[in-house]
């Protein structure tokens, strides 16, 4: 797992920004990527995407709820399907449901932000 991406998206939860953009989280974490390649944006959606996974078997919220795509509040496809892939429903009805997505965040922001659990997962 990219204990980077992972550190830097916990920060997010912390912060005041609370969301992040696959951009901005390329240039932070310093990956080096381009999104403009698809391969290396689909290992970008696979890094957050193992993340995810890890978080989400360990109990914790699903970090990758923090990134965003530039210029919109929504998330794309690949967050929806492993949503999906982790029994939380069908991807096209998540994504539907604006309600999902900010209760993922707000789970998110409240686990990061209890000093307990950030001292004790980071």
């Amino acid at each position: 797992m990219n204990t980077r991406v992972r550190k830097k998206l916990i920060q997010v939860a912390r912060g005041r920004a609370h969301l992040m953009s696959f951009q901005n989280l390329i240039l932070e974490a310093e990956l080096g990527l381009n999104l403009e390649n698809t391969y290396e944006k689909a290992q970008l959606n696979d890094v957050i995407d193992e993340i995810s996974e890890a978080e989400h078997a360990a109990g914790r919220p699903l970090l990758s709820s923090l990134v965003r795509i530039k210029g919109r509040q929504n998330q794309g496809d690949s967050f929806f399907k492993l949503c999906e892939r982790l029994g939380y429903g069908d991807w096209k009805s998540l994504k539907r449901d604006q309600e999902f997505l900010e209760k993922q965040r707000e789970t998110c922001r409240e686990f990061w932000q209890n000093s307990n659990n950030f001292t004790s997962y980071l």
